[in-house]
Order: structure tokens, then C-alpha cells, then sequence
């Protein structure tokens, strides 16, 4: 991981006290950069964040997803980190995934890596599924290009995409906003790597709103479908070829979305 450029660990967090420290001390095994922005918990999250060794930002009141995000890509830029690497704070996303994050934005310079969730996927509960699938075919068809789960939260972003820090987007839209014009206006290329389903009932309850988020988020991606004119071309250009998935180690096996090359 020496050679990767210098990043931090983002976790934007809300009332995570049952999953918050055993994930920041996992995490700390793999990266010393750690920022955590808390969008006004009531719980004892602060706390349990505050004594250990992470840098911890707050909101005196809940603002969002997307406001928390905001926050902590503010804070990466100031201090100069290549890239960022975002993760939810309610344990979904395992520490364990972090170098292969980091050897896949080797392989693939200049892209979002997205840890998608290929593996278990039975796990996930069907209006989750189902929505996560209307969300991919949504905003593959905004960015231009496929993309193997556009809503998870674990993800690398290059600095160029963490300066699109001032698109105007709210809460969960925020992240489908930086991928589809990281995708249009950067012509920055997206990548996954299967990591695991995880929605055991150690999970609290997701803050996510399948009906109310995956309307917004459509709502915005239809607009920059109409933004970008070519309406026809892109839904060809995201539903033709398969997404672009890093997967050196073969997780997903013989239903992998796609055995890619890395350039270069």
C-alpha cells in the first residue's frame, strides 16, 4: 500500500454506537487517516469516536448524508489526501476489503472504485434489491457507462472527483451526483470489486429509504439525462457492455460481470 497515492478513510456516521468502534479499530489497521463526520448523533457515537485516534468532525444537527460527505471532503482536500475512501458507519463494509480498494486504483489510475456488492446477494432484503437494481440501471444510463452497484457507500474517489464537492445534490442524490458527472464531465472511469452482501440484524436500520431516495435519486438522474442530450447514445453506452469489475482473485467465478484488463 506505500505506493498508493496518500489517502484518508471517510465515515460519515449517524447514532452508530453499536458499530462504530470495533469498525474504526479495524480500520486503523489499514490506514492512519481516518475522518469521521457525525451528522448529529444522540447516542454515545461521539464518544466512542472521540477516544480514539481519528480525526472527528460533528454537525450540531443532522443535515444528511450527503452534508456529512460534503464535510469530510472538505477536510481531505485542505489536507491534501490524493483520494478518498469512503465507508459507511454501521459495519456493512468490512476494513478487510481496503487493499483491495487500493490495488484495484492502482490497476485503474484516475477511477472511482466501487466496492460492489456481488457476493451473497441473497442477503439483501427485496425492496433493497429491487431498488438498488432500478438505481443501476438509472444512473449507468446518467453516467454514459455500466456501473456494478451505484448505491454502496464504499468507495474510492480520485481528488478530482472529491473537488466536485459543491454539486448541488442532498443526502443519498449526493453520491450518484459526484459518479454521473465524474462519468460526464471528467470522463473519469468507474470500477468495481465484489465484496460482500452484510445485512444481518447486527445492522441497525438503514437510514436509506428505498422509496423516497430512489425517487429523488431518479428524479435528478433524469435530469441530467436531459442534461447531457445524448439520450439515446448514453442508454446504449451504459446497457450494452458489461460494468468494468476488478476481480483478480475470481470471487465472483464464473459469474463474474466482467473479466477486465487493467490498462496500461
Amino acid at each position: 500500500m506505500s505506493a498508493a497515492p496518500r489517502f484518508c478513510v471517510l465515515i460519515p456516521c449517524l447514532n452508530e454506537e453499536r458499530a462504530i468502534g470495533p469498525l474504526l479499530q479495524s480500520v486503523l489497521a489499514h490506514c492512519d487517516d481516518v475522518i469521521v463526520v457525525d451528522d448529529g448523533s444522540d447516542d454515545r457515537t461521539p464518544q466512542i469516536v472521540s477516544a480514539l485516534p481519528v480525526t472527528l468532525l460533528r454537525h450540531p444537527q443532522r443535515r444528511g448524508k450527503g452534508e456529512a460527505l460534503r464535510t469530510g471532503f472538505r477536510e481531505a482536500l485542505a489536507r491534501g489526501y490524493d483520494a478518498v475512501l469512503t465507508m459507511d458507519g454501521d459495519g456493512q463494509h468490512l476494513a478487510a476489503d481496503i487493499p483491495r480498494i487500493v490495488d484495484a486504483a492502482a490497476c485503474y489510475p484516475g477511477h472511482i472504485v466501487i466496492g460492489a456488492r456481488m457476493l451473497n446477494r441473497t442477503q439483501q432484503p427485496g425492496a433493497r434489491h429491487a431498488a438498488n437494481n432500478f438505481a443501476d440501471w438509472g444512473i449507468s444510463w446518467g453516467c454514459g457507462r455500466p456501473i456494478a452497484d451505484t448505491q454502496s457507500g464504499q468507495r474510492w474517489y480520485p481528488r478530482a472527483a472529491v473537488e466536485l464537492v459543491d454539486l448541488r445534490s442532498q443526502d443519498f442524490v449526493f453520491e450518484a451526483a459526484v459518479l454521473i458527472a465524474a462519468s460526464r464531465d471528467l470522463d473519469m472511469g468507474v470500477v468495481s470489486i465484489p465484496i460482500e452482501s452484510r445485512y444481518q440484524g447486527e445492522f441497525r436500520l438503514s437510514h436509506f429509504r428505498p422509496i423516497r431516495d430512489v425517487s429523488r435519486i431518479t428524479l435528478y438522474t433524469i435530469g441530467r439525462v436531459i442534461h447531457y442530450r445524448d439520450i439515446v447514445a448514453s442508454y446504449r453506452r451504459s446497457h450494452g457492455p458489461p460494468p468494468l469489475v476488478h476481480d483478480p482473485e475470481g470471487r465472483c467465478g464464473a459469474t463474474a460481470t466482467a473479466a477486465a484488463t487493467p490498462p496500461g
